[in-house]
């Protein structure tokens, strides 16, 4: 190894970020957000924040998202995944049931609307996904893919 891909390595930091597939009647909660002047649909999902656990990430960022509290249920998976420009992503996918829903506070910056979509429509929804870890992560949600909260752990 030259010195040049140790430096490279020694760099890498990847984006942090969870995901919740929300479901009810069916339905999945997505949210339609403004990114680079178009309309991408995406899971509520956003950024770990230094402090906070997987699982308190995905609750905060489906609240923030869509208004909705929720409850996780189970881990879905661990997606490794290399953006376009070039941006390394680790994605950490949870299952969760609705709880309550506030629609009086604001959705985070960039947000447009909460969405309730049938999985059919969201596998149709093609270039509309923000990026294939949306179909991925619904995917194996409806493969059956569910693992113990507690594979998860947070040591602070």
């Amino acid at each position: 190894m030259n010195s040049d891909t140790a430096d490279s390595r020694a760099r890498w930091m990847p984006h942090v970020t969870v995901a919740t597939v929300v479901v009810r009647d069916g339905q999945l909660l997505l949210v339609e957000e403004a990114i680079e002047g178009r309309l991408v649909l995406n899971q509520p999902a956003g950024h770990l924040e230094a402090g906070e656990s997987l699982q308190q990430a995905a609750v905060r960022e489906t609240l923030e998202e869509t208004g909705w509290k929720v409850r996780l249920q189970s881990f879905i998976g661990a997606y490794q995944w290399t953006a376009p420009d070039g941006t390394p992503f680790l994605r950490f996918a949870f299952a969760a049931e609705p709880v309550s829903h506030d629609p009086a506070p604001p959705l985070d910056e960039g947000i447009v609307r909460a969405v309730w979509m049938t999985p059919a429509e969201v596998a149709g929804a093609g270039e509309r996904l923000r990026s294939p870890l949306v179909w991925q992560v619904v995917d194996d949600w409806l493969g059956g893919q569910r693992h113990p909260l507690e594979l998860l752990r947070w040591v602070p």
